[in-house]
């Protein structure tokens, strides 16, 4: 197997990949990371010489010695060499800019200010509590969802962009995972919350689940 996928279960950028793979309908090599046991193991000498970020997710394509980390290049990497069965990125180049716009969204102001190792910083810096942590991710989740939900009145049908998937889905649904982990009201976010429970209908979204990860902590 020549594809191969570095990443932790509960990794919201991970999560995207793993969707957006399964999308695809490729054949991957999943290689557990896990973010907190042993110290960390993105921290192991093996995995800092692969991806010296010491993040997830990592993607290597053995066939053409390929080596990416960001989670957004992985999966435009994925469309332009997969582009069967589905296209995440539009033909538009402006419906195009906007896809990746909505993506950026998420993956650049919202999830960076709440990912593991922000909050282990708050915790032996600033000696955050649980609590606290916890409603530093729902703050941030929800002012940046305020934003998201308003875009999506004037773009979104079943999906982000109308009626087909595009990547802003295959980003939004991971973030949606994280905030009903953090207690997120959703209710307040109809056009979001459609757009996920449609998502996860699709099978790529369910087989792309943390729950059902084979590094799954239950």
């Amino acid at each position: 197997m020549s594809l191969h996928l570095h990443g932790y279960w509960r990794s919201s950028a991970s999560y995207r990949v793993r969707i957006a793979m399964y999308i695809k309908q490729l054949d991957f090599d999943y290689v557990p990371i896990h973010l907190a046991k042993d110290g960390g193991q993105q921290f192991n000498e093996a995995y800092s010489s692969l991806n010296p970020s010491q993040l997830v997710p990592l993607f290597i394509d053995d066939d053409e010695d390929v080596f990416l980390n960001q989670s957004l290049a992985i999966i435009e990497y994925l469309d332009e060499k997969y582009p069967q069965p589905i296209k995440l990125l539009p033909a538009h180049t402006l419906d195009r800019a906007r896809v990746r716009a909505l993506s950026q969204d998420i993956a650049c102001d919202i999830q960076p200010v709440a990912n593991l190792r922000v909050l282990n910083h708050l915790t032996t810096t600033f000696d955050a509590t649980t609590e606290s942590r916890n409603q530093w991710c729902k703050h941030w989740i929800e002012k940046g969802f305020d934003a998201i939900e308003k875009r999506l009145t004037n773009t979104a049908a079943d999906y982000c962009f109308g009626f087909d998937v595009t990547m802003a889905d295959v980003v939004l649904v991971p973030q949606v995972y994280n905030a009903l982990r953090f207690e997120v009201d959703l209710q307040r976010y109809p056009n979001i919350k459609r757009v996920a429970e449609n998502c996860n209908e699709l099978d790529a979204f369910t087989k792309a689940l943390p729950e059902n990860q084979p590094d799954a902590v239950q």
